[in-house]
């Protein structure tokens, strides 16, 4: 059997962007809340964590783009909120966010997970942005992971 790798949770030292979808924002507050909150007990200075706004969801992957284009982040954690509405907007602007992440995750050498919520109801959203359950603090715990397994393979 060769190598097995298990990650620590372990963000000291670490330096973090975390993009932020202004729509919908009283589920991507709280969203942003338990990042935060997540980042701080792994170890993460609050001083080394940048929080910048976008208008929307479809905005992340332009914002995201831009930090990572900066190589001051030692990983980037994108949150929004997308809801089913009325018409096909929400299929277009799922797909695009998540091709535009996805494209950026796999070219960019800096660590990029997903934290958008793409939901069919407000309900929906706001369960997945809980106390109990927090997906902003889920994707904030798969970054730090993320980061150190990236830089544990050495090309």
């Amino acid at each position: 059997m060769g190598k097995t790798s298990k990650q620590k949770l372990q963000g000291d030292g670490l330096k973090i962007a975390v993009a932020v979808s202004r729509f919908n924002s009283s589920i991507t507050q709280r969203l942003l809340k338990g990042a935060l909150t997540s980042l701080t007990k792994l170890g993460v200075d609050g001083k080394d964590i940048d929080v910048i706004w976008v208008p929307g969801a479809f905005e992340l992957p332009q914002a995201v783009r831009r930090l990572a284009e900066t190589r001051r982040y030692d990983g980037i954690l994108p949150l929004g909120c997308v809801i089913r509405g009325e018409t096909r907007h929400f299929e277009y602007i799922c797909q695009a966010v998540t091709c535009g992440l996805t494209q950026l995750a796999l070219q960019s050498r800096t660590p990029i997970v997903f934290g958008v919520l793409t939901t069919d109801t407000v309900e929906q959203a706001a369960a997945r942005a809980g106390a109990k359950v927090n997906k902003g603090a889920e994707a904030a715990k798969s970054l730090i992971e993320l980061i150190h397994t990236l830089n544990s393979i050495k090309p």
